[in-house]
């Protein structure tokens, strides 16, 4: 299925995503920023035909973002519509401006509810690590029962689960009782080997020297002690870069001018002087040689 999306995975990350759809668990997805966590519930929603819900979390993600709010404007509407009338039952009103047509539904609502088809959508939490503590203990009722509550409403529960898909990006540890909901799978960067069936698939105009040139070289870089480590989408962002002034290969001018497409802060980037540039390709291209030999 992930193929089917063009989506690489090892067989762990392919064996832990089987058991979450077939256990019906929710699936939290840990690791650096830019290894591909976000895509993969892309990748679910389109082959399984589901529609996707992206809940983006942020520092002070409330309730109101996230799963409903009502609608005042309509609601004082329907008040003064109310009051123009005359004769106005203040109990039967309130009943009236918080019925459901006057509620909007946030992604952790909409995914409670099926597709007009009938099949659960796919509910994506992304970046759960931005959120505040508050906001994960809410999550919880979700998680377990897959429903909320409403006070002037009461409880909304799903028919089916939808298929829940949460990220991280550790910048902050996720409380126990959120993973323990969860089926968990750290996602590591790519080997070697895997990061090029990636450019492969998502950088197809590139020579086969640039790709194996271009992966060589992110895994090097991969050993420094930088501040932010390249992940796979830079990887593909850089090849393509380099597709587009019709570079074949490597070479340090070329790797100076467009490095802004492969690491992301300046320190990094003045780490990356002529000398260490030229060490580094050093290797790469003993490596390359060495692999045709081989």
């Amino acid at each position: 299925m992930l193929g089917s999306g063009d989506y690489v995975a090892d067989r762990r990350l392919a064996t832990v995503l089987f058991l979450a759809l077939r256990m019906g668990r929710p699936l939290f997805l840990e690791g650096e920023a830019g290894v591909g966590k976000t895509e993969i519930a892309k990748v679910i929603a389109t082959a399984l035909g589901r529609p996707l819900l992206r809940l983006q979390c942020y520092e002070g993600l409330d309730v109101s973002s996230a799963v409903y709010e009502w609608n005042y404007q309509r609601q004082m509407v329907e008040i003064r519509l109310a009051e123009a009338a005359g004769n106005v039952d203040r109990e039967t009103l309130v009943e009236d401006v918080f019925d459901r047509r006057f509620l909007t539904k946030r992604p952790l609502l909409q995914a409670l509810e099926a597709d007009p088809t009938g099949r659960p959508p796919v509910l994506l939490i992304d970046e759960l690590d931005r959120t505040d503590e508050p906001f994960e203990a809410y999550l919880l009722e979700v998680l377990s029962d897959f429903q909320v509550t409403i006070p002037e409403i009461g409880t909304i529960a799903a028919e089916e689960p939808p298929i829940v898909i949460i990220t991280s990006n550790r910048t902050r540890e996720i409380h126990d009782a959120v993973k323990r909901r969860c089926l968990y799978h750290w996602v590591d960067y790519p080997d070697a080997e895997r990061e090029l069936d990636i450019l492969r698939l998502k950088a197809p105009n590139a020579a086969e020297t640039l790709s194996k040139e271009v992966v060589a070289f992110v895994q090097e870089l991969r050993e420094m002690d930088l501040f932010k480590l390249p992940g796979i989408a830079e990887t593909i962002d850089w090849t393509n870069a380099l597709v587009a002034i019709d570079q074949l290969s490597l070479d340090p001018a070329v790797i100076n001018d467009t490095l802004g497409a492969l690491l992301k802060y300046q320190d990094d980037i003045a780490r990356m002087d002529a000398t260490q540039v030229n060490e580094l390709l050093g290797r790469i291209n003993a490596g390359v040689a060495g692999g045709k030999d081989g």
